[in-house]
Order: structure tokens, then C-alpha cells, then sequence
């Protein structure tokens, strides 16, 4: 069923696994795809405060359970999509443009030390949101503010100092999401940061199962230790539950083979996760965000 508001769109009994990189996922009560940043404002602003809200951007980092998500999903895929250089030199971009398309647009202009977002298969809110990093790079490491919404529908911009960042984590949200950034970058050479931004997504390519449906990385790395050396080390390259497979190509990847429900997907997780613990004593962290309700 879909209701046509004012100007962006709201879909009620929406199936996730159409929005989610591993395809995956039950569905929201409600989901709403707003049109733009005051759009998305507004809408909130109109909610009860009580209303549970979940954000989505591309769907990476994801797992949605089988059951779906109760309240109202913002989906940004598409939308939020801002980016431009301000008078200052910095960057400012809305929290659903993909990390992608950002280190792009500062390599186009000769900016550098955001080609690692290349590497992340995300919107730049969830980046924000879990101090996302690729290559040796993490995202806080070059943000100079950012611009957040409260449940009111309530804006106010803050800096990173008032948020407690750390690897693949970040805290300090009370009950508000990012809308938008301001990048600190350095002035370089555009041949450089492109020729950087190739050389990473052909490595990406080479040693990640681009090609499947994945979340990305699914365990946070051990301290000194990488998650996939411990995972091909303990032989589960390959180890499936259902349609949800380890992949050959990268071991801290679990990759959707056709059919796999979410159900299956975190079954592998926990699996992998007690062998690790089992076989070489270290309890491997998660880094994909597991939400909604198991059926």
C-alpha cells in the first residue's frame, strides 16, 4: 500500500530486503523516502516523539531480521544527496551521499584524504554514524562538523569533540541522526587522488566479493590481528548455513549465494564467531549493525 504526502513518498508493509546489500530483510511498518533535507524536517517534526525511527542509507552494514523493523524506516538511498564546496574550503555533504561519490567529487577538485571512502560501500551518514574506514583511513579523521536531527525535528550542528570516537564507533547520539557534514581536507593534486581512488577500488575488487550480495566487512578487527586471517586460519572459508556462505574470496565477508534469510545470515555469524572463540580464544566483535524483529 503506498500514501502519496506532500512531497516525499511513505509505504507502508515495505519488504526490506529490496534496500538492504544483502537482500535481505522483513518488512517496516512504514517507509519513508523523503524528498529532501526540509522535507525529511518536517516529517520528522510530524511524528510523535515516541515513534521509533530507524535510518538506511545504501543498506550496507546491515542486517535486517526476517521479521522486519517496527515504527518508521528514513531511507536517504537517493535523496540527501547535497554535496558542494563551501567559502571556507570545506566540504559540506548531506548523509545520503554514497562514500563513493565523495571521495570522487574531492578528487575531482584536487582535495585529499578522503580517497578511502571510495572503498566503503555506504552513504556518508552511516559512515558518520560508525566512524566507517577503508584503506588505512577513518572517516572522523576528517570531519570538521556536522549537522544533527533530534526526534523533535530539532537541528543543531556540533563538532567532534562532543562525541566520543573511537574504531568503527561512535557515541554520544542522543536519539538524533546526522543530516550532514562539513570534510576538512588538503589541497593536492587531482591526478594523484584519482590515480589513489583506481589503484583502491581495483584492490577492492581483486580481494572483496564485489560481485555478491554482502554487508561488507562483518567483524570488527581484533587489536593487532585481522578478522579474516583468524577466520581462514580456523578453515570456514566457504562454511555455509543455507544460502548464507563464508566467502572464498574474503573471509570476514559472508556472502548471500541466492536464497539466504536473515535468519540464516546471523546463524553463520554466531557460528563463525564460537569457532573463533573455540579454536584461538578471541571473541570477534561485529561490525554489521543486526536490527528488527527475528520470526
Amino acid at each position: 500500500m503506498q500514501e502519496q504526502l506532500p512531497k516525499g513518498r511513505l509505504l507502508k508493509h515495505e519488504k526490506l530486503a529490496k534496500y538492504t546489500s544483502w537482500r535481505v530483510g522483513g518488512p517496516a511498518d512504514r517507509l519513508y523516502i523523503p524528498q529532501d533535507r526540509q522535507d525529511l524536517i518536517d516529517f520528522i517534526k510530524a511524528l510523535p516523539e515516541s515513534e521509533p525511527v530507524f535510518w538506511m542509507g545504501l543498506g550496507s552494514n546491515l542486517l535486517v531480521r526476517d521479521g522486519g523493523i517496527r515504527g518508521t524506516v528514513i531511507n536517504t538511498r537517493g535523496r540527501l544527496k547535497e554535496m558542494s564546496l563551501t567559502d571556507d574550503g570545506l566540504v559540506y555533504v548531506e548523509a545520503g551521499v554514497p562514500c563513493a561519490h565523495v571521495a570522487r567529487f574531492c578528487g575531482e577538485r584536487g582535495l585529499t584524504g578522503a580517497e578511502f571512502l571510495a572503498g566503503i560501500p555506504g552513504t556518508m551518514g552511516g559512515a558518520l554514524k560508525m566512524n566507517a574506514g577503508a584503506f588505512d583511513g577513518e572517516t572522523w579523521a576528517i570531519v570538521n562538523g556536522v549537522d544533527m536531527l533530534d526526534a523533535s525535528g530539532k537541528v543543531t550542528h556540533k563538532k567532534p569533540q562532543d562525541f566520543t570516537v573511537s574504531y568503527r564507533s561512535v557515541k554520544g547520539l542522543n536519539n538524533e541522526w546526522f543530516l550532514s557534514c562539513l570534510l576538512t581536507l588538503q589541497q593536492g593534486d587531482t591526478a594523484s587522488s584519482q590515480r589513489k581512488i583506481k589503484g583502491l577500488l581495483e584492490k577492492r575488487g581483486a580481494t572483496q566479493p564485489t560481485n555478491q550480495p554482502s554487508c561488507g566487512s562483518v567483524f570488527k578487527n581484533p587489536e593487532g590481528d585481522h578478522a579474516a586471517r583468524l577466520i581462514e586460519q580456523a578453515g570456514l572459508k566457504g562454511y555455509a548455513i543455507g544460502g548464507a556462505c563464508v566467502s572464498e574470496k574474503h573471509a570476514n565477508f559472508i556472502v548471500n549465494t541466492g536464497n539466504a534469510t536473515a535468519a540464516e545470515i546471523e546463524a553463520l555469524i554466531y557460528y563463525v564467531q564460537d569457532k573463533i572463540k573455540q579454536q584461538q580464544g578471541v571473541v570477534l566483535q561485529t561490525e554489521v549493525c543486526m536490527v528488527g524483529i527475528a520470526i
